[in-house]
C-alpha cells in the first residue's frame, strides 16, 4: 500500500457515513470541531444501503427509528409505512445529508486500511486502502453494529455455474427471479425477510436451514390519512416516553414486546388449557408471551414445545412444522418480526431443507449438494449473518499505544470496552455503539444518539480545558465488563446452547461474550452522565 501526497489533517475523524456517522458529522461541526467523514461505499445509509435484499425492513416503527436531535428533520420527512423498509430508509438518510448539507464533508470511496496512534503527537494516522493519510487527534469509529457480513465457506461455491447472491450486497437495479429455481442458505432475521418475497417470484425455492428462528409476526401497514400529521402533532410527547423507555422505542416493535412480556404470567404456572387458549388466540405469539421464559430455561423449553405446537397449526405438513421448531432458547437471538414466513412452508413451490438432518457437504455446479442429495438450482442467495459490533473495527489494522493491535486485544481479552465507547490502550478513540452498549438490545438510532452527544461534548471539555487525549482505564474497563456481564448472567441470553451474534457464537474462533448492556438506555444514560459530570472518572485525561 503506497502512501500518496502529504497528509491531511483535521481535528477529528469519523469512520462511516451511516445513521452514526452522519449524526457525528453534523454534531461535531456545530461544535466547531473540523471532521471529516471516511466513507467505503460511494453514498450515504451505511448497512441500509447495501442490504438492500428483498423484503428488507426495519423492526421499529419508523416515526421512532428516526433523528429526534432536529425538529425541522421530523417534521418534513414524509414516512409512508408503521415500519419502514429499505429503500425508504436508504431516502430518509439521503434527505437528511442534505438537508444538512453533510457530504461535503464526507470523502467516498475512501476505505480505511489502518489506524495507528502517534503517543508524542497525541494523533491518530489514518491511512486508507489507496495510500491516502489522514491526521487528527480525535477518531470517531461509526461503522456499524451490523457492517461486516460473514462470507460462507462452503466447499465449490466458487464453480456454481449459475447466477450466487449475497443478501449484503444485493444489485442496486435488482434481480428478477422469476420461473428460477432458488435457494436461500440461511434463515436468520435477512432470510425470514427474505424467503416470503422470494416464494413469490421463484419457480420453486429450497430453503436450506442451519437454525430454526423464533419469529414475531407482525402486521406492517401504509399511514392513514392524516395520521402521520397526528403523530408528528405528537412528536414531543412521543420523543419524551422514547427516551424514558428501557429499549428507546415507546411505541410498538420487536423490543418492546419482548419487554411487555416480562410483566407476564409465568408459563410453568398455566394450566394446560391456559397454554393451549394463548396458542389458539395469539398463535406463536401466544407460545411466548409469559413472564418466566428470559429467567427460567426449563420454563424456555416449556414454551420451544409450545411454540411447535403453534407452528404445527399453520404449516400443513408436520415434517416440515417439526423441523421449524428452533433448538435454542428464545430470547437468546434477535428477535424477527415476520410477515406471512409460516405461510410460505404451505406453497407447492417451497421446500424446506433441514441441515440439522442433512448438512450441506458442497456447492455443485448445478446447486446444492447434501448428505441426502442433490439440489438443482439457478441461484443461490446466501443470507448467513453478520460478524457484529466487533468486525468492522477488527477488520482495519488499529493500532493503540505501544503498537497494540485492537483485533488482538479482542481475541485475546473478548471484546472489551469501557461504557462501549472506548478501549484501554487506544487513547482519542471513540467507539459508536461499541460492545457493552445498549445498541444491540435498542432501539439503534435511540442509542446512537445518546453516543454522538456524549462524544460531542467530551471533545468540547477536552479543548476547552487543555486536555490532548483522553483515554479509558483498564480497572474501569474491567468494572464495567463485571456490571454488563452480571446483568445477562441469570438470563438464557448467556446459555451455552445458544450461538448468537449478541455473544459472538456465530463467529468461528470469536471469543464467546454477552456484548450488549440490557440495564436499558435511560440508566446507560444516567450512568454516562455522572461519570462527565465528575471529570470523565475512569478515563485518564492526558
Amino acid at each position: 500500500m503506497a502512501q500518496s501526497g502529504a497528509p491531511r489533517r483535521y481535528d477529528a475523524l469519523v469512520i462511516g457515513a451511516g445513521f452514526s456517522g452522519l449524526y457525528a458529522l453534523h454534531r461535531l461541526r456545530e461544535l466547531g470541531v473540523r471532521t471529516r467523514v471516511l466513507e467505503m461505499a460511494d453514498a450515504v445509509g451505511g448497512t441500509w444501503l447495501v442490504n438492500r435484499y428483498p423484503g428488507a425492513r426495519c423492526d421499529i416503527e419508523s416515526i421512532e427509528y428516526s433523528y429526534s436531535f432536529s425538529d425541522e428533520i421530523q417534521q418534513e420527512w414524509v414516512w409512508t409505512e408503521t415500519m419502514p423498509a429499505q429503500p425508504e430508509i436508504e431516502a430518509y438518510l439521503n434527505f437528511v445529508a442534505d438537508r444538512l448539507d453533510l457530504r461535503r464533508d464526507i470523502a467516498f470511496n475512501t476505505e480505511v486500511a489502518a489506524m495507528t496512534y502517534d503517543d508524542a503527537a497525541a494523533a491518530w494516522t489514518v491511512t486508507t486502502r489507496t495510500g491516502e493519510r489522514f491526521i487528527a487527534p480525535f477518531v470517531v469509529a461509526a461503522s456499524g453494529i451490523l457492517s461486516v457480513p460473514l462470507e460462507p465457506d462452503i466447499a465449490g461455491m466458487g464453480g456454481f455455474e449459475g447466477t450466487s447472491l449475497y443478501t449484503s450486497r444485493w444489485p442496486k437495479s435488482g434481480v428478477d427471479l422469476t420461473g428460477r429455481r432458488v435457494g436461500v442458505v440461511g434463515t436468520g432475521s435477512t432470510g425470514v425477510q427474505l424467503i416470503p418475497v422470494v416464494a413469490r417470484e421463484a419457480a420453486h425455492l429450497h430453503v436450506f436451514q442451519r437454525s430454526a428462528a423464533y419469529t414475531l409476526p407482525w402486521q406492517v401497514r401504509p399511514f392513514a390519512p392524516g395520521e402521520l400529521d397526528a403523530l408528528k402533532a405528537d412528536y414531543g410527547n412521543i420523543r419524551a416516553a422514547q427516551r424514558e423507555h428501557p429499549v428507546g422505542a415507546a411505541r410498538l416493535s420487536a423490543f418492546s414486546v419482548l419487554l411487555d412480556m416480562l410483566a407476564r404470567p409465568p408459563l410453568k404456572s398455566a394450566s394446560r388449557e391456559e397454554q393451549l387458549r394463548a396458542v389458539r388466540e395469539h398463535g406463536v405469539m401466544g407460545a411466548l408471551n409469559w413472564g418466566d421464559l428470559f429467567f427460567d430455561i426449563d420454563a424456555n423449553r416449556m414454551a420451544a414445545q409450545l411454540y411447535g405446537e403453534a407452528v404445527a397449526r399453520i404449516v400443513r405438513d408436520p415434517r416440515t412444522a417439526a423441523a421449524l421448531v428452533p433448538t435454542h432458547p428464545f430470547a437468546c437471538k434477535r428477535p424477527i418480526i415476520d410477515q406471512g414466513y409460516y405461510e410460505t412452508f404451505n406453497r407447492d413451490n417451497v421446500t424446506l431443507v433441514d441441515l440439522r438432518a442433512e448438512p450441506i457437504n458442497a456447492v455443485t455446479p448445478t446447486g446444492i449438494r447434501t448428505a441426502a442429495g442433490d439440489y438443482d438450482l439457478d441461484v443461490i442467495v446466501y443470507a448467513t449473518g453478520f460478524d457484529a459490533m466487533t468486525g468492522a473495527l477488527s477488520r482495519i489494522d488499529v493500532r493503540g499505544r505501544d503498537g497494540a493491535l485492537l483485533r488482538d486485544v479482542w481475541a485475546r481479552e473478548g471484546p472489551v470496552s469501557y461504557l462501549g465507547l472506548q478501549v484501554a490502550g487506544f487513547p482519542n478513540l471513540f467507539t459508536v455503539q461499541g460492545p457493552g452498549s445498549p445498541s444491540a438490545a435498542t432501539n439503534f438510532v435511540a442509542a446512537l444518539e445518546q453516543h454522538v452527544e456524549w462524544i460531542g461534548d467530551c471533545i468540547a471539555y477536552l479543548r476547552a480545558n487543555g486536555h490532548s487525549t483522553i483515554e479509558a482505564l483498564p480497572t474501569a474497563q474491567a468494572e464495567w465488563i463485571e456490571h454488563t456481564t452480571a446483568l445477562v448472567a441469570p438470563t438464557v441470553l448467556v446459555h451455552p446452547t445458544c450461538s448468537s451474534w449478541y455473544n459472538g457464537g456465530n463467529v468461528p474462533g470469536k471469543k464467546r461474550m454477552y456484548m450488549g448492556y440490557t440495564g436499558g438506555i435511560p440508566e446507560y444514560r444516567r450512568r454516562c452522565d455522572e461519570i462527565a459530570a465528575a471529570g470523565y472518572s475512569g478515563f485518564e485525561l492526558g
